[in-house]
């Protein structure tokens, strides 16, 4: 059907860096000269977009961009690199700066290693469409991870610590806040400053119950929605797990 093709064609658009979340649409009768149809039918592509989710239509104002189809649905453990390139994505890794260093006091208590114990530390801003999505500094002991190197960096770590290390990852523990870009994080993300960042703090484990991976991340919440669909354990069942899963 034509107004399923027009809404395709929109899609691809709106998650494109020419819209922002809030950004409005053109009008009805601007896309119906554009793509050369009826207006009913341009109004019949809209609705899908607002059933997919994608805009929203307000009285009297127009339509606008509501979130983009760049999103991380939280059902399982999976990178986002692995996430990202399976919607089509074009992901690219710019590393700023990879050393190792001694442990400080809060990365080593988070990693449960010894404090001055040797780390390697990195920074890098994560590319989706040529575009920042993410700044990550990311903490992982180097008793683990003997090669870990700046190609692997460029790349995605959940495949060099599960594919290469043979390290099963097991498990993450996330911590959410709201943020707003300081100087630094705006000039690294190519944003103005103030702009609202999600900061999400992450700590990866392995099956052997090993801390890999400490990572403190800013995305950019105008371009990357995570969606949560949480499992819920009744009481019942808390017994069967051990204390220590159902919270950092």
């Amino acid at each position: 059907m034509i107004y399923k093709s027009i809404a395709d064609r929109l899609r691809l658009r709106l998650n494109s860096s020419d819209y922002n979340v809030g950004s409005p649409l053109p009008g009805e009768k601007a896309l119906a000269q554009e793509f050369g149809v009826a207006r009913m039918t341009v109004r019949k592509a809209i609705d899908l977009l607002v059933g997919w989710g994608l805009v929203v239509r307000r009285h009297g104002s127009g339509t606008f961009v509501a979130r983009k189809d760049v999103h991380h649905e939280t059902t399982n453990l999976t990178g986002l690199v692995e996430v990202l390139r399976q919607q089509g994505k074009e992901v690219q890794s710019k590393v700023l700066q990879f050393e190792v260093m001694p442990a400080p006091p809060a990365i080593a208590s988070q990693l449960r290693i010894q404090i001055d114990e040797r780390i390697y530390f990195s920074r890098r801003v994560r590319y989706v469409e040529g575009k920042p999505l993410m700044l990550e500094d990311s903490f992982m002991p180097v008793k683990l991870f003997r090669n870990l190197s700046l190609a692997h960096l460029e790349g995605s770590k959940f495949d060099y610590i599960e594919k290469e290390c043979g390290i099963t990852i097991s498990g993450n523990y996330e911590s959410l806040t709201p943020v707003l870009a300081d100087r630094q994080m705006a000039n690294l993300m190519n944003l103005p400053e103030q702009t609202p960042l999600l900061r999400i703090t992450s700590l990866s484990y392995s099956d052997s119950g090993e801390f890999l991976n400490y990572s403190v991340m800013f995305r950019n919440t105008s371009d990357y929605q995570v969606d949560y669909h949480l499992r819920r354990i009744h009481p019942d069942e808390l017994l069967a797990y051990p204390p220590e899963q159902h919270g950092q």
